[in-house]
């Protein structure tokens, strides 16, 4: 890819109403964070590089600021793209190691990293605890799992393609 091309991709590709778009994604992901298992629609359209989705783009949109250090899962790693598109979109910091992020962007059927490496927060800071964000191939034709507790009414049942054995 030429230069003019890269710098292309790197500024286009974001919201086309950004304080609209956003604030319709961080509905949707707030909807879904209280309901766990819940499957939500995003309205905000992006077209980030590859193999950043389209989705993963509206998220981090919306979620990702200068403040933020973001590691980026080697799929999304390999490309410079990403990492540009992300840093001129958001403002966000790439970091080099799982434990310095307070987002961790994991593409689908790449490994993730130990959970225990992270930032668990606190009962006093939760909101230091390290988000992760975890691309799935798709929302069916995996192994059934049973989502219970706050903001599950009974339980939610969930057959995700592309989770983690760990899960």
């Amino acid at each position: 890819m030429n230069t003019h091309a890269m710098k292309s991709a790197t500024l286009s590709g974001g919201f086309a109403e950004p304080v609209f778009d956003a604030q319709g994604v961080f509905r949707a992901v707030m909807d879904a964070m209280a309901r766990p298992g819940k499957v939500v629609e995003l309205s905000g359209k992006t077209a980030p590089p590859a193999p950043l989705t389209p989705e993963a783009g509206a998220i981090a949109l919306t979620l990702l600021d200068h403040e933020t250090p973001v590691w980026l899962g080697q799929k999304l790693a390999v490309s410079p793209a990403v990492a540009d598109w992300l840093r001129f979109h958001t403002g966000c910091r790439i970091v080099s190691e799982p434990e310095q992020a307070q987002f961790l962007w994991v593409a689908a059927g790449d490994a993730l990293p130990s959970l225990a490496s992270l930032n668990l927060g606190s009962d006093a800071d939760p909101e230091l605890s390290t988000t992760v964000l975890l691309e799935v191939a798709n929302w069916q034709g995996g192994n059934p799992l049973q989502w219970r507790g706050p903001g599950v009414a009974g339980a939610r049942t969930l057959a995700v393609q592309g989770l983690p054995d760990t899960f």
